[in-house]
Order: structure tokens, then sequence, then C-alpha cells
């Protein structure tokens, strides 16, 4: 219970930026005009400390779908091992949104993760590979012309209970924050 309120509290103070600002798009909307940026920010602190900066760039494909990559880095220390650990995450993900109607949106992610853990076992630090597919929805409020709050709920297809190295302690993944455009 403890991780999963962590992973909330994290998710709650991430910035999670894009440009798609209500702004309608046509078949003669230039690639400048169809790209966004944007990234996360996170952080929580305790126990566990975790840092998180994660940008991203995304390509408006229609006025309903949307595609992009992020690269993500996250630095964690974690006092509840002995000894502790100390570690650097890094991986990116590749995302598609699609709109349904205001202010509801589906979402699909493909994530790969580089991530370190203690390993029992062998009584040392390890480093291994995850890939998740992620999928959900989520909610984007407007917040102004170019701003929006935006909920997500993701459930990870591919989480396996039984992985003790997993980085993840829980197959759900929820998202909180204020989208900005840029």
């Amino acid at each position: 219970m403890k991780k999963i309120a962590l992973t909330l509290f994290v998710s709650m103070i991430c910035f999670y930026g894009w440009s798609q600002n209500g702004n309608e798009i046509s078949e003669r909307s230039s690639v400048r005009d169809r790209l966004f940026f944007g990234g996360n920010l996170g952080a929580a602190f305790g126990d566990v400390t975790f840092v998180e900066v994660a940008p991203l760039v995304g390509y408006r494909v229609t006025d309903k779908l949307s595609a992009g990559l992020q690269v993500q880095y996250r630095y964690r220390k974690d006092k509840r091992t002995t000894p502790d650990l100390e570690a650097s995450d890094y991986g990116f993900n590749l995302f598609t949104r699609y709109n349904l109607f205001a202010p509801f949106f589906l979402q699909a992610e493909y994530e790969y993760l580089s991530f370190e853990f203690f390993d029992v076992r062998e009584r040392a630090f390890s480093r291994d590979g995850l890939s998740s597919v992620l999928l959900g929805g989520g909610i984007a409020q407007p917040l102004g012309n170019r701003g929006f709050f935006v909920l997500t709920a993701l459930y990870n297809i591919t989480y396996d209970d039984n992985d003790l190295t997993n980085p993840y302690d829980s197959p759900l993944v929820l998202r909180a924050g204020v989208n900005l455009g840029f």
C-alpha cells in the first residue's frame, strides 16, 4: 500500500506537457503545427527517494489521433533494502492517444525500462530490462487556451505479479497533472 501511495504521490506532482491546445489541424497543416513537446517531472522523498525527468515529442496525425516518443530518466534511492539501493533507471516509451470526444481519450503505450534491483540470490545489485504494454484512457479538462488538467489511468497488461525484480508494484498506473502547450 505504501508503494501505491508513493506512486500516486509522484504521479500527482508530475507535469505532463503537450501542445494539443484544441486548435484544429487540416491536411494542409505544416509539420511544425502538428508537433508538440512536453514531458514529466516527478519527485518523492522518504524511505524511497524518487526523481524523474521525462521529455517527450509528439505528432498530431489528425485532430483525434496523436503519437509520440518519450525518454525517461529516474533516480531512486531505497532505504528499505540492506544495503540501500541507489539506482538510475532509464528508458523510453512510444505512445498513441485517440481523442474520443471532449474531454475523453484512449491511450496506448509501449515502454522499455532498464532498471537496477537487488538480486537476493546473488546478493548483489543487477540491471535488467523490462518491456511493458499499457492501455487505458483519461480526461483532459481545458485550463485556458493552451493548458489542460489531465487524469490518466493505464493498465500494464504485461505486468507479472510473480516477478520479484519488477520495478512496478502494481499493474495500475495513475497519472494526474497539468498539460501546458508550447
